[in-house]
């Protein structure tokens, strides 16, 4: 455990150079194809993975064919009737559900399916990154451990029907001067992670994606990629081994290429369950009783920042103001001074259990000795005043380690940094985050991942809390459960706890696909 502890990301970029330019959707127009259910495409798509539909396929033109499409039209009709007209989110075809991993860097993982045919990658969430990359069929791009078992997963450009080059000699892309006689734009993109990095050359091909409603429609989104041919450090170790799915601001992002389509509102959605389970959602753009507060962009390099005005800890206030990036590429949370003395001292100053020696294995610097039976230890609240007065609760700032057999510490997750502050995976945990470009805000809301939201749509400017106080979590039972083994555990999916997420068996999906990979 202690070893993935010293795996843990922070793949904010530190420099990005690519076809990232401005002209990019000028030069490389994103398209969709639609294909309503019944349809060819469709049927080979779900064909390829397995998923019958029941009763059989309607065959083309017959009645049973038209009358199945005029069926699903008017459930459709009164799914809509009343609504808003807008367009429904959109998600993953693969389902919306995402999986922590702690033996691939505590990261937030999805399954996605590019090309033509469809294959499927699981790849890490990245708000702190812009470009979708996959790994190429190449040498050294791989963990040496997944190469030599044969499980490495390849995106391979010629396999792929729909898969177009990006031309050096487009306006957009930015190292023509590194360009080969192939005539293909390259790009490489560094990591704050030491040593970390990922290049090759750009690519568009289409992702597949469906709506998020009661009768989701299959559609390809053709969207620019990255064809890793090389990574370094962090990604031959733990990290983002099948690829890694930016989401940052920038416009050659999936979330940006979807709105600048006019396909989704220019906005989505990540919830971080407390059993390592979540989902993602374009388009979402939270709901009127969510807190949240303005973006800081800065238009050069621009992030999911936001100004911090005041921090609690339990009794203890104080204003303090400074800039901080959420940012889901990283596993924990890291802080600078004054920030990172204030709370690291105050929360020790209320902490009633012995203090851990200093371990060389254990990034934090507080840890506590946990006793047996004992699957964390009480801890003070942590709140952080945001600009607009809104509050953002650590919901648990803590990690639970394993020393040795059956010796366990509970750490605060927070790593002393230099210079950037970062909120980290780990602080996000037990909240629903929305990431609304459109509207420049971050948005926030206490949620368990599993219940649809029955709150009102995102229509009025959410309630800003006045008051600088810990609140209870929503949603949540007081349950902790110890994984000696750092793993997310699921938790059972019964009548009292039920599972609404796009496609459930997404979640056993997710587990095969690691344990093939691992």
């Amino acid at each position: 455990m202690t070893s993935q502890l010293l795996n843990a990301l922070l793949l904010f970029p530190l420099f990005a150079a690519a076809a990232l330019g401005r002209g990019c959707a000028a030069q490389a127009t994103p398209s969709l194809e639609f294909h309503h259910r019944f349809s060819e495409p469709v049927r080979h798509w779900a064909e390829a993975r397995g998923r019958a539909l029941p009763g059989g396929w309607p065959a083309p033109g017959g009645a049973a064919y038209v009358a199945a499409l005029a069926g699903h039209d008017r459930h459709r009709a009164m799914s809509t009737a009343g609504g808003s007209g807008e367009a429904p989110p959109l998600t993953f075809a693969e389902g919306n559900a995402t999986l922590k991993v702690s033996n691939l860097g505590f990261l937030h993982y999805a399954l996605v399916t590019v090309g033509t045919p469809g294959q499927t990658f699981m790849v890490a969430l990245d708000t702190g990154s812009d470009l979708f990359w996959l790994p190429c069929q190449c040498d050294g791009c791989t963990p040496p451990a997944m190469a030599a078992s044969g499980s490495a997963s390849f995106y391979i450009p010629g396999m792929s029907s729909t898969s177009k080059a990006i031309p050096c000699n487009s306006n957009f892309c930015d190292l023509q001067k590194e360009c080969s006689t192939t005539s293909q734009c390259p790009y490489k993109m560094v990591y704050v992670s030491v040593g970390t990095s990922s290049s090759g050359f750009l690519v568009e091909d289409v992702l597949y994606l469906t709506t998020e409603n009661a009768h989701p429609h299959i559609l390809k989104a053709q969207i620019m990629l990255g064809c890793g041919q090389t990574q370094t450090g962090s990604f031959l170790d733990a990290a983002a081994p099948n690829g890694l799915f930016g989401l940052g601001i920038d416009e050659v992002s999936v979330p940006s290429i979807l709105a600048q389509k006019g396909l989704i509102p220019n906005s989505f959605s990540m919830c971080f369950g407390r059993d390592g389970i979540g989902r993602i959602s374009f388009g979402d753009q939270g709901s009127s009783d969510q807190e949240e507060t303005p973006l800081d962009i800065n238009q050069q390099h621009p992030t999911y920042a936001i100004s911090i005005t005041g921090i609690s800890i339990g009794n203890n206030v104080r204003d303090m103001e400074f800039s901080t990036i959420f940012d889901t590429g990283t596993s924990f949370t890291y802080l600078a001074d004054p920030a990172y003395t204030y709370i690291t001292q105050s929360f020790h100053s209320q902490v009633q259990a012995n203090r851990h020696p200093a371990d060389s294995r254990i990034p934090f610097e507080y840890c506590y000795d946990l006793s047996s039976g004992e699957a964390r230890i009480p801890t003070p609240d942590i709140i952080l005043r945001t600009a607009s007065g809104s509050l953002f609760p650590v919901i648990d700032p803590g990690q639970v380690i394993s020393i040795q057999e059956h010796e366990y510490v509970y750490c605060l997750a927070i790593v002393k940094s230099m210079k950037l502050n970062i909120i980290g995976q780990n602080f996000m945990t037990g909240l629903r985050m929305v990431f609304d470009r459109e509207r420049k805000i971050l948005g926030w809301k206490k949620f368990n991942c599993y219940d649809t939201d029955s709150s009102n749509p995102l229509s009025i400017n959410s309630r800003n809390s006045s008051g600088f106080s810990p609140s209870t979590p929503e949603n949540y039972s007081p349950q902790e459960t110890r994984n000696p083994a750092g793993v997310s555990q699921l938790r059972p999916l019964n009548n009292s706890s039920p599972l609404t997420l796009h496609d459930g068996l997404l979640l056993m999906h997710l587990l095969v696909y690691l344990l093939i990979m691992i």
